[in-house]
């Protein structure tokens, strides 16, 4: 098939242990999933989930460096589970929601804070507070069949070398069952879609210079420079 310019390259993730990637298609994030986070956050924790999105490019390899974005002076970390979709569906049921997990990640949702927050105030989309570019980063993938599923393990991120979230999945509001069920209810999930998962409580901004590491038991971690 021949295109009027070029294409852009598939977006990819490493796959630990394999030389085979993991195609990314789309990028779909659970906002406030955590009852900590959502107070700190000064929201109200008995709303049902909602989701947002961050395109493919969106994101960067374990070990990157990240460039600090334009228009904003409060970028902040988000640490969370990445799920990756390796069989796809609607209307998937909660019993068998897992089934259509290839694997998981360490993942981090960049949010430029100060415009989420404008634009939240004026009731406008959140697109350019989270989707910008290098929002995503995302560690390599590690495969159900290796390590199995994550109802529970704990959670942290440090900058620096200092803690500043620490949590466990556990307390997650709504499981990955759950967000999977609701969210094929609105959208078709496909092969090559992630789900970042929400993050828990500590959320902070980060300066250029800052190293970030991003840990979840039993997968691989993630670690990402602000430049």
């Amino acid at each position: 098939m021949e295109y009027v310019i070029t294409p852009p390259e598939i977006v990819s993730i490493a796959i630990s242990g394999q030389t085979e990637r993991f195609p990314v298609r789309r990028i779909y994030c659970v906002g406030r999933n955590y009852t900590a986070h959502i107070r700190e956050m000064g929201g109200d924790e008995r709303d049902p989930p909602f989701y947002f999105a961050k395109p493919a490019d969106a994101i960067m390899p374990n070990g990157s460096t990240i460039d600090y974005p334009p228009q904003t002076s409060n970028l902040h970390y988000e640490c969370e589970l990445v799920a990756a979709i390796g069989k796809g569906g609607s209307n998937i049921s909660e019993a068998a929601a897992l089934e259509h997990v290839y694997g998981y990640a360490v993942g981090l949702d960049m949010t430029r804070r100060d415009v989420q927050i404008a634009l939240r105030e004026k009731g406008r989309p959140w697109d350019m507070g989270k989707g910008f570019d290098q929002s995503a980063p995302c560690g390599d993938i590690r495969p159900v069949d290796k390590v199995g599923h994550f109802p529970k393990g704990n959670l942290w991120l440090k900058v620096n070398d200092e803690t500043k979230q620490d949590s466990d999945l556990e307390l997650m509001i709504w499981n990955l069952q759950e967000t999977i069920a609701n969210l094929s209810g609105l959208v078709e999930l496909a092969p090559g879609d992630l789900i970042y998962t929400g993050t828990p409580e500590g959320v902070g901004p980060v300066v250029s210079g800052d190293k970030m590491h991003g840990h979840i038991d039993g997968l691989s971690d993630l670690e990402i420079t602000v430049r």
